[in-house]
């Protein structure tokens, strides 16, 4: 999620969450939150709709509005946040919305595990069934391969070989 999506759905502003964030390094590792590079910002501009002509990363179009460099807008990459990202941020503002927001994502969270504790108990179950249709299923396979081969020897039956007759006459 791009830091200005994730400044808006805080409630602060763009520069407060990347300020914020700065200052609290240690607690945003690269799978947390990354800077776009130049190329991949110009690939996600296009992408939406807003390109611009100038291709300095410092003039760069926000992604909703066209403002230039000299009349506000975006002059840095912008920054990534991660699902773990978006929650740490929460967790570093000030604000009331990001309050709200964190202790939305806690009780998602405790949902999600309660949801997921009913679905083990089930997938068990369901792995158990799967045994019991395995062992079926063998038991008919078997049956199945023993009444084709007593069809196939009915089509096509063995050659038995006879014991040669005694010869009859003199024998040495």
């Amino acid at each position: 999620m791009l830091d200005s999506d994730l400044a808006g759905i805080y409630g602060v502003e763009m520069k407060a969450l990347n300020r914020a964030v700065k200052r609290n390094a240690d607690r945003f590792p690269k799978d947390f939150v990354f800077q776009l590079l130049s190329s991949e910002w110009k690939n996600l501009r296009y992408q939406i709709g807003t390109s611009s002509s100038s291709t300095d990363p410092r003039v760069l179009r926000y992604q909703i509005g066209t403002a230039s460099a000299s009349h506000g807008g975006r002059r840095n990459l912008p920054w990534v946040f991660t699902e773990h990202g978006a929650i740490m941020a929460a967790n570093v503002l000030n604000s009331r919305r990001a309050v709200q927001m964190s202790v939305f994502v806690v009780h998602a969270f405790l949902k999600m595990r309660a949801l997921l504790g009913d679905k083990r108990d089930l997938a068990q179950k369901l792995a158990s069934l799967e045994k019991e249709l395995k062992k079926r299923l063998d038991i008919h396979e078997a049956v199945i391969v023993t009444i084709l081969q007593r069809v196939m020897d009915i089509i096509d039956p063995p050659i038995i070989q006879q014991p040669p007759k005694p010869q009859i006459g003199f024998n040495p």
